[in-house]
Formats: C-alpha cells, structure tokens, sequence
C-alpha cells in the first residue's frame, strides 16, 4: 500500500498514448466513458482498483464491477478505477517501454493503490490476472509482497473456490459484494488511520478476522499419501475454521448501477441491465450460480421501474436487459413487462430477457417483451436431450412442454429457436444426446406445420458440462475430451444425415478439450497455482479465447507441474469424488449444506425429480437458517409507476 506522503500518483497517459497508434483497437485503453468517475487522488485515503480480467469489450458490460464501481466512488474519501486485460500487442510494448498495468479512468499505474480486486466469473481467467500483476510490478505470489504492495482481492463466482489461485491472491470474498468492499475498506482507512501498525500481516489479519475475507495464506492444507486432501487448518489464532459468503437481503436497498458506464468501443452487450432478482431455487444440479445465489431476493417491481428509468436517461441506451438466472420466474415479471413497454412505447425501448425457461414461457410476456424492439429469436434451454438425463439434472422440462411452447412462437411469427444443451452430464450415454436430434426434427416439424411455412430455423447449441463445486455434481466424473467430441460428432453426423429437416438445423458446438482445462481449474486446489503459473511463463493468455487457447499447453505444463505431487489431470477432471473425500472448498461456506449436496447428488443417480422450494415446503439445503431469513418472495400487489405514457 502506497506510504501515506501525499504525494500526487501521476497519469501514464502520456507514455500510454505514444503506443496506441501501434496497437489494434486503441480506443479500449483512453477511457472517459459517459458515467465513468476520476476522482482527486490526495482527496482520498482508500483507493481500489477493479479488473474483470478480460478484454475491455467483454468487462466493460460486466454488472459486478459496475456495481462496486459506483458503490465505492459514491463514498467520501474513496476511489475506484477500473483495469481491464491489455491485448498480446500492447503488453508487448509495454514491456518494451516500461509503462506498467493502468486504470482506463485515470490512467494510474494499478501498483500505485490500497487494493487491486478482481471479479472472476470464469475460471479461464487466472493468467490474464498473472499478466496483470507483473505489468503492474506486483510480486506474483502473495508471500513476496511488501506494505506497499495492493492487496490483491478475488471475487466473483469462481472465488468460491479460490484454491488454485491461492498463491496469488492476499484474500478472496464469496457472495455478494456491495458491502463487503464498504466493510473491508472501513477496515483499511482504521488502519492506515494508525500508521498501518503490524504491516500488511496485520491488515491482513483484520480483514481474516472478520469471518467473511478469505486469506488463504492463514490456512495450511495437510495431504493424505494418495494426494488427496487430509485437512485444512488455520495457522494463527483468531481466524475462522470456516469463511461465510456476504448475502445482500434487500435489492431495493441497492439500486445499482444508477448510472451505467456507456462504452466508447463495441462490447458484448449494447444495452442497459437491470437485474430483477438475485438467487435462484429450481435446483439445476449442475447449476453453480443458482446453489451458490440462493436465497432468491427479488428486486419490487417499483424498484424495476425506478432503476429502468434513471438508467435510460442517464445512459442512451435503446435497449434494457431484464437480467437474473430466470427472469422470467420474478412474481410480477407479467406486469413488470407490461408495464415498461406501455411506459416506453413511444421511445421505442426494447426489453430483453437472457434465456427463458420452457414452462415459464407465455406468448403475452413474449408479445411485450418485443413490442417496441425487434423480433430476434427466441432462445431455451431444455439441457438435456432426452427425458432421462433431465430427471438426472432436475431441469423439469418434457419434451411436450417444449414442442408446446416453440409451437406458439412459430404460430406467432417467429422464425427462429435457439436451443441449449449440454453433452457429458453424469450418467449420460450416447443415445440421451443423439435423441437432441430427435427434439431438434420435432421442433422444425410442428414450426413448419403451425406457420404454413418451410422458411423457419432451430440452432442447437452444445457446451461441454463442467462440474463445479457446492453443487451436487462437484463429486461427479467429467466426461474426457475425446469421448465429448465422439459424441458430438455422432450427434452432428445424425443432424447432418437428416435430407428432410437437416437443412433447417443449424449446429454449433465447443470441442471438449476446453471444457477438460475449466473442470482442472474449477474442482482444483493449491497445486494448481504452480501449473497456472508454467502456463502463464509460457506465454497463456486470453484462455477463455479459442483463438488464444492452447490444450496442449496446459496438459503439458499440468503434467510436468503435478507429477512432484503423484497427481494429474485425469485425477481432477475425470475422476468421481467419494462423500468422505474432504473437497478443496470445504471450509469455504456457501450456505448450503453438504449432507444436502450429497442426497440430492444421490436423487441425481436415482434419476429423481426435486420441485422448487419457492413454492413448496423447504427442502433443507440450510441457506435460510444460515442466513437467518426466509424466503421473500412477491407480488407485492403495487404496479409499476409513473404508468403515464412517455
């Protein structure tokens, strides 16, 4: 952390700026974003800098960051800029002209604050994050730095398990982050306040005390001969045996981004988002993100309206995203679209929901939903192709209930249905993904007989299954590459053999062998850190990128790196996990109960169906009494207001 002279931290813009005539798209790396913030840097005493350690056109839209973006600046004395990854040419020449890793917004050097977080929602991005540390001149490894080093702080989805970056990272923080960055930086100003008694150990150790910062250095992991894990301990007094998740109850306390960034170059997404609700409760086995949101909180449908209208006068935008794991499962979500597009009618402002669930589509909601915007296609997510493999991943969708519902689209007008599926789900066999070219024939047959027309698309969609962990599939074996793409080759070769419909089903599918690095880094622990390391020295970057992605690279770097410990990629990725097996995770408390995890791991294998526990009786996962609450859930019965016509 930068000693306390109050000495100015100067912008690198000027060095900056001499190389990006040389670079692709140097309009990424200016800043001066509408609703972005600089603030004086004297005038503040706890500085953060953010990363969503990707391109700029894919962090940028990202609503975790924007989120705490403007939480922090909104505080006085507090400073946040964001970073993102620098393309291959521009670290070239950064290296060459020593201008370290900077901010977008004040152009900073990130070496040069308290903090430096970043949010990981995929695993993909751990050496993107190694790049950044060196070119900020940061030690890689958290037990090489000094006081006047950033802590350097993980979040986001994938720091639920943060083992395989442990060695990189000062601290992780599970769950939701509006108050938790407010805690931990009120922990940092009393700190600094005092003339930072005890060094960076001691802030360290405030932050591990409070029960909700994970400090991995605090922790030893003991192993058993066969490379499993024997148990994890704390290594100093006062820190907890197990780390709990932040849980925000109320959404409408937090009504943010209020004023979302407007990028200056093309992102992944060209619009506003609000997000309607938070946590989800339909138990998809293989659904890391709803076990480890739950409980579901809902945003108020005033609150909805609120927050849409501020951010479209405050941003531009054409279009507003209606953003949670199943939007259309909010209480009101009828009302809600209703409701905007009478408001928006005239400003032709589009609504947009990012995948809709088979049964929880209605042709009303789809109706206005597009009533101001354009008809695009409509997108689904049955999962699994056969009725099996669905009561195995607890997606209760029949094959009835999706003809059903593509049969009102295509009555409706629309042409096109994108349907999303995964291959290599436990207990899956060929003949459960070759019957997605059953699903796929079905949906062109009724599409073409309901509009009297030849002239209708379905794309099937396929991604590999990754398991993940505080899901009921973390003890689950993952499908090796090869036998993935024997699979998927079967399956294409069956849609493709097809004179009839094929022609009207567009295929697109990820080979396996990304899907096997993920699932290495997902369920992997602290060995990991000196694989991703090698990968990193030999120049990995971007490897959430095809293009940039190298398999043979981190096979061969994982094979060299792990055989010290007896282990291999196999170990991690295709093999099944025992219930007495201690999980690299496990002092990590995600709400949900582990004896909860393994039963319904075991329905998994009986092929046994769990309802909602939104509208059912409780089913003890134990998120609610961990978190002392019960479920909230509408209709608050209010409409959305002003319902004046703009």
């Amino acid at each position: 952390m930068p000693a306390e002279a109050a000495e100015s931290v100067s912008s690198v813009f000027p060095q900056l700026e001499a190389l990006l005539p040389h670079v692709q798209k140097p309009i990424q790396y200016v800043g001066g974003e509408l609703n972005s913030t600089v603030k004086d840097w004297e005038s503040c005493d706890v500085r953060w800098a953010l990363m969503y350690p990707d391109a700029y056109e894919v962090g940028l839209p990202n609503q975790g960051v924007m989120i705490l973006y403007e939480v922090l600046n909104e505080q006085q004395g507090v400073l946040a800029e964001r970073t993102y990854s620098v393309w291959p040419d521009l670290e070239a020449l950064m290296r060459e002209h020593s201008v370290p890793q900077f901010t977008v917004d004040g152009h900073r050097p990130v070496g040069a604050f308290d903090v430096f977080g970043l949010s990981f929602s995929t695993e993909l991005g751990y050496t993107n994050m190694l790049t950044a540390l060196d070119l900020a001149g940061i030690p890689l490894e958290a037990k090489d730095r000094g006081i006047d080093d950033p802590v350097v702080l993980a979040g986001g989805h994938a720091a639920f398990n943060p083992e395989p970056i442990a060695d990189f990272i000062d601290c992780a923080v599970i769950g939701d982050g509006e108050q938790a960055v407010l805690e931990i930086t009120a922990i940092i100003r009393a700190w600094k306040a005092e003339g930072r008694p005890g060094g960076r150990e001691e802030l360290l150790l405030r932050l591990a005390k409070t029960g909700g910062v994970y400090v991995p250095g605090f922790y030893d992991v003991e192993y058993l001969p066969d490379g499993r894990i024997a148990r994890v301990v704390p290594n100093r007094s006062g820190v907890p045996w197990r780390v709990s998740k932040h849980t925000v109850m109320d959404l409408d306390e937090w009504p943010y981004p209020k004023q979302p960034l407007v990028p200056l170059a093309e992102t992944v997404h060209e619009r506003m988002s609000v997000e309607i609700f938070r946590g989800c409760t339909r138990g998809c086995r293989f659904c890391q993100a709803g076990m480890i949101t739950r409980p579901v909180r809902e945003r108020s449908i005033t609150g909805i309206g609120d927050m849409v209208e501020k951010g479209l006068k405050a941003t531009g935008f054409e279009e507003v995203g209606l953003l949670s794991l199943s939007s259309a499962d909010h209480s009101e979500i009828a009302d809600v679209a209703k409701g905007l597009a009478d408001r928006y009618e005239e400003d032709k402002i589009g609504l947009s929901l990012p995948s809709t669930r088979v049964d929880a589509f209605n042709i009303d909601l789809a109706n206005e939903l597009t009533r101001n915007g354009r008809r695009s296609g409509l997108t689904f997510a049955p999962e699994g192709g056969s009725e099996r493999i669905r009561k195995v991943i607890n997606k209760m969708v029949s094959e009835e209930d999706l003809i059903r519902t593509v049969a009102t689209a295509y009555g409706n007008g629309w042409r096109q249905v994108k349907l999303y599926f995964m291959c290599g789900l436990p207990t899956e066999t060929d003949d459960d993904v070759l019957q997605i070219a059953d699903m796929a024939t079905r949906v062109i047959q009724k599409g073409r007989e309901v509009s009297g027309s030849n002239d209708i698309r379905c794309t099937v969609s396929i991604g590999g299954f990754v398991p993940k962990p505080h899901t009921p599939f973390q003890w689950a074996p993952q499908l090796s590459s090869e036998e993935t793409d024997a699979r998927l080759q079967k399956l294409r070769d069956k849609i493709r053999g097809d004179k009839k419909y094929g022609r009207s089903i567009g295929f697109r599918y990820h080979d396996g062998k990304p899907g096997i690095i993920e699932g290495l880094l997902s369920r992997g622990d602290r060995r990991m850190s000196a694989v991703i390391r090698a990968v990193y020295e030999d120049g990995g970057r971007f490897d959430g990128w095809r293009e940039h992605f190298s398999y043979d690279r981190w096979t061969a770097c994982a094979d060299k790196a792990l055989e010290p410990f007896g282990v291999d990629v196999d170990w991690y990725t295709t093999r099944e996990r025992g219930y007495e097996e201690v999980l690299p995770w496990d002092h990590l408390d995600s709400g949900l109960d582990k004896e909860w995890l393994w039963e319904d791991w075991q329905d998994a294998l009986d092929e046994t169906e769990v309802d909602d526990c939104r509208w059912t009786p409780c089913f003890d996962c134990g998120v609610c009494p961990a978190m002392d609450t019960e479920i909230q859930i509408g209709p608050t019965g209010k409409k959305l207001l002003p319902l004046t016509v703009k």
